[in-house]
């Protein structure tokens, strides 16, 4: 499988955008972050990965999203790989709402799997898609920051934008 490389500057740093030749989106995550490239690296290493010459579809999905379009990712076409029930967390972590959080504990009710909010905190940690597999979105019990790959100051920035811009996604639909 050959898939392209894109990488797109935020104001959380930049980020590596990887797409296949069916224009699924398989990785999203910080170029900074050593943890995530490592994981990258490996979850590709078979794969024939290049550069692209222009911005593919997901990197124009993530400019969307910087500029204030939560939406921009709600139809993409992802695959992330991983096993039946982070694929579930990740199902689940899709349908908190643009500016909301939900806890480690909620996100396992959600799943059926209520004693498994210590499972839904490594499936997040394993989540290859940031951003549009919103994990950043998941907070402790007591409301606080924790567990962000990326760090939690990023975490708290990109929280701090979907709160931005979730209240212009209220006044537009009502």
């Amino acid at each position: 499988m050959q898939l392209q490389l894109d990488e797109v500057d935020s104001p959380f740093g930049a980020l590596l955008v990887v797409s296949d030749e069916e224009g699924a989106l398989r990785a999203l995550t910080f170029r900074d972050c050593e943890a995530m490239s490592r994981s990258l690296a490996a979850r590709f290493k078979a794969h024939r990965v290049r550069r692209s010459p222009r911005a593919n579809e997901h990197a124009r999905r993530l400019r969307a999203y910087l500029a204030g379009d939560l939406r921009a990712f709600d139809d993409a076409k992802l695959r992330a790989e991983g096993t039946e029930f982070q694929r579930s967390v990740w199902s689940a972590l899709r349908r908190i709402p643009h500016g909301s959080t939900a806890t480690y504990a909620e996100i396992a009710a959600a799943i059926g799997r209520p004693r498994a909010a210590r499972a839904v905190g490594a499936a997040n940690h394993a989540n290859p898609i940031a951003i549009a597999i919103p994990c950043h979105r998941v907070i402790g019990s007591n409301g606080t920051l924790v567990g962000y790959a990326g760090g939690l100051e990023r975490k708290r920035q990109i929280l701090e934008h979907e709160r931005k811009w979730s209240t212009a996604i209220v006044a537009h639909s009502a």
